[in-house]
C-alpha cells in the first residue's frame, strides 16, 4: 500500500547521519595520526630531530603539496558550477569528466593515504626500524604511479589518460597548444617545488639513501649542492617557454613572444641562486647576489603585471571602477568591488614572495619554504576564476559575433536584392 513505509527502510540510516558518522571517523583519524607523529619526533634525540623531520617532509612535502592542489580544484569545479561559467566548454570535456565531487572523494583518498604513510614512516624509524621505515615513501610513490598508469576502466581511466595525455603535450610541444595544455602548465610553474622536492626524494630512493645519514653531505649524488636541484625547478618554466614559442609559431601573436619573455625571468632568478654553491662568498655577496635581487624583482613585477592585463583582463585596473556597468561584472562574484581590491593586492605580495621559494640557496628554511608554497597553491586557485572567466567571456564574445554575421550577410543580401 503507498504511504506504508516498510521496516526495512526505516532501519536505513539517513544521508546526514552517514556523513556526519564518515566526517567523526576521519576526524578520529586524523587525530590519532597526529598523536602517533608527535610520539615519534619526541622520541627522537634533540640534536637530529630537526633533520629527521626535514628528511620525513622531503619525501612526503610533494604529494602533500598536489593533494591540496586536488581539493582547491575541487572548489573551482563547485564554484564554476553555481556560476554562468561553463569550464566543460572551456576546457573541451566530455560528458566522463571528473565533477567537483569526484575531484573530492580523490583528495579525500589522498589525505588518508598520504598522511598515514608519513605516520608510519616516523613511527617505525623512532622505534628502530629503520629499512621498513625506508620502504614507507617508496612504496607510496609506486603506488601513485601505478594508479596513474593503470591500464583497466577503473579509478576514473579517461581522466587519468586524458591527464597523462596533457602532461606529454606540455613536455613536448609538438602540436599546436590547447587551453588545457597551458593552463595545466601554468599550474605547474607554481608546482615548481614540488619537482624539485620529487627530483630528491626519487635520487634518494634509487641510491637506496631513505632513513640513512648519507644525504646530510652537501656534495653527495643527492646532496644540497646538486645541480639537478635548479634543472628540476626551471623545468615547468622552459615547458611554458617553449608552449609560448610554439603558439607564436603557429598564430604570429607578438603577445606570445612577450609571454615567452615572462617565463623565461625566472631561469636568472633560479640559477643565481644556486651559484651560492659554487662560488666564492665573496664573490656571491657581490655580485650574484644582488644581480638575484635585480632578476627576482623582474620576475615578480612581470608576472603580476601580466596576471593583471593578459591572464585576467583587467587591463590598468580599469573593472575595478566600472561595476555598474552589466558586460564588466564578474560572472562568479558579482562585481564585489572588495574582492578585486582582495585579489589584485594578494597576488602581488604572493608574486613576490615566490621568488623565495624559487631560491634554491634559501630551500634549507623547509617550514618557510612550505608555508610559501602553500601560498602560491592559495594564489594559484584564485587565478583560476579569472583566468577561466576570462577565457569564457572570450568564447562568449566569438560566439556572438558568429551568429551575428549571417544577420549582417542577410540584411546586405536583401538589400542587394531590392536594388535589383
Amino acid at each position: 500500500m503507498k504511504g506504508i513505509i516498510s521496516p526495512v527502510q526505516n532501519a536505513m540510516p539517513s544521508p546526514t547521519f552517514l556523513w556526519r558518522f564518515k566526517v567523526t571517523l576521519f576526524l578520529i583519524w586524523g587525530l590519532t595520526c597526529c598523536k602517533i607523529s608527535w610520539d615519534s619526533v619526541m622520541r627522537m634525540d634533540a640534536n637530529l630531530r630537526d633533520l629527521f623531520l626535514y628528511e620525513a617532509f622531503l619525501y612526503y612535502n610533494p604529494l602533500l603539496l598536489v593533494t591540496m592542489m586536488v581539493w582547491l580544484w575541487g572548489v573551482n569545479l563547485w564554484v564554476f558550477l553555481q556560476s554562468t561559467v561553463s569550464y566543460t566548454k572551456v576546457f573541451d570535456l566530455d560528458q566522463n569528466h571528473l565533477t567537483h565531487r569526484e575531484m573530492w572523494k580523490c583528495s579525500t583518498w589522498m589525505t588518508i593515504i598520504v598522511p598515514t604513510s608519513m605516520t608510519a614512516y616516523l613511527y617505525l624509524y623512532s622505534h628502530g626500524e629503520v629499512s621498513l621505515a625506508a620502504s614507507q615513501p617508496v612504496l607510496l610513490y609506486i603506488l601513485v604511479a601505478v594508479i596513474f598508469i593503470f591500464p583497466f576502466d577503473i579509478f576514473y581511466l579517461s581522466s587519468r589518460y586524458f591527464f597523462l595525455r596533457t602532461l606529454v603535450r606540455i613536455a613536448l610541444p609538438l602540436q599546436p597548444i590547447t587551453f588545457p595544455d597551458f593552463f595545466v602548465a601554468d599550474i605547474l610553474t607554481s608546482m615548481a617545488k614540488v619537482f624539485s622536492d620529487l627530483e630528491r626524494s626519487v635520487c634518494r630512493m634509487v641510491n637506496r639513501q631513505v632513513a640513512t645519514i648519507a644525504w646530510l653531505e652537501a656534495d653527495s649524488v643527492c646532496g644540497s649542492h646538486s645541480v639537478a636541484i635548479p634543472m628540476a625547478l626551471v623545468l615547468p618554466y622552459m615547458w611554458r617557454l617553449l608552449q609560448c614559442l610554439r603558439q607564436y609559431r603557429d598564430t604570429k601573436e607578438k603577445n606570445c613572444l612577450f609571454n615567452a619573455l615572462k617565463y623565461s625571468t625566472a631561469v636568472p632568478v633560479i640559477f643565481l641562486s644556486a651559484l651560492k654553491y659554487h662560488v666564492l662568498h665573496e664573490k656571491w655577496e657581490t655580485l650574484y647576489r644582488p644581480l638575484w635581487l635585480l632578476s627576482s624583482v623582474i620576475n615578480s613585477l612581470y608576472s603580476f603585471y601580466w596576471d593583471i592585463t593578459r591572464d585576467w583582463d583587467l587591463s590598468g585596473f580599469s573593472r575595478i571602477f566600472k561595476f555598474n556597468k552589466s558586460s564588466t561584472v564578474s560572472n562568479m562574484l558579482y562585481g564585489r568591488q572588495w574582492i578585486y581590491f582582495w585579489v589584485i593586492g594578494s597576488n602581488f605580495v604572493l608574486r613576490c614572495s615566490w621568488t623565495y621559494k624559487l631560491s634554491a640557496h634559501l630551500r634549507h628554511n623547509y617550514l618557510t619554504v612550505f608555508a610559501i608554497t602553500l601560498m602560491e597553491m592559495l594564489r594559484r586557485f584564485q587565478w583560476i576564476f579569472f583566468r577561466v572567466e576570462n577565457e569564457w567571456n572570450k568564447i562568449t564574445r566569438s560566439g556572438v559575433q558568429l551568429t551575428e554575421i549571417p544577420r549582417e550577410e542577410e540584411k546586405l543580401l536583401g538589400s542587394n536584392i531590392h536594388d535589383v
